[in-house]
């Protein structure tokens, strides 16, 4: 009788359990869970940092598409690859916080600005391998002024963190084009970060960013 009573009340348990499991992997009840926390909750800033960081790494992907067509050269495909997983992260957040969103095709861009910088880079990376390393080491130098302001503008843990890991990425792949083009006998001018900014990334060696 007492083993009945204890597989039964196990039984309880176990059901009780199952149920939390199936509603905590519930998409609303996931949002849910992250808007209670105070350090969560996502401003309208924070939404709109989001949906133009997420075509400022378009652009870097576009871009890096395109000139890896044309000249055949690694670093472009390796980086390529890494900006889709740029792209990937903060579509996660959108979708996380059920902010729609619109990817266009390659090359398109809803932001002129963006627009007009990927339609330049089309243009003067096809010219030299010289211009293309430095149009990569731009994107890197724009994305991580951008993403540092947007971080400090922010009190959202997710879209800090992200971004965070996003900068880190940038960071590398600065270093990586930069290498490049000191191989080809040229110095890149920093056109975004500071001096000290641009020299204290350069003199850093890259890392995994987690």
């Amino acid at each position: 009788m007492k083993k009945s009573v204890l597989i039964l009340a196990l039984g309880i348990v176990l059901s009780t359990i199952s149920v939390f499991i199936c509603s905590c992997d519930n998409d609303d009840t996931t949002y849910i869970i992250y808007e209670k926390d105070n350090n969560a909750k996502l401003t309208a800033a924070d939404k709109e940092a989001l949906l133009f960081m997420l075509e400022e790494e378009k652009l870097a992907r576009d871009t890096y598409s395109y000139l890896a067509d044309f000249w055949g050269v690694q670093q472009f495909p390796n980086i390529e690859s890494s900006e889709q997983s740029h792209m990937n992260a903060i579509m996660h957040l959108l979708d996380m916080y059920k902010i729609p969103y619109t990817v266009k095709p390659e090359g398109e861009f809803s932001n002129v600005e963006l627009q007009d910088l990927y339609n330049q880079f089309i243009v003067d990376g096809v010219i030299s391998k010289i211009n293309a390393f430095t149009i990569g080491a731009t994107i890197e130098d724009l994305d991580i002024v951008d993403l540092r302001e947007r971080m400090d503008a922010s009190l959202n843990t997710f879209v800090i963190s992200v971004f965070s890991r996003l900068e880190c990425g940038s960071e590398n792949h600065l270093r990586t084009f930069v290498l490049g083009l000191s191989l080809l006998g040229e110095i890149y001018t920093p056109q975004y970060l500071s001096q000290e900014e641009y020299d204290a990334i350069i003199s850093s060696v890259s890392k995994p960013c987690r």
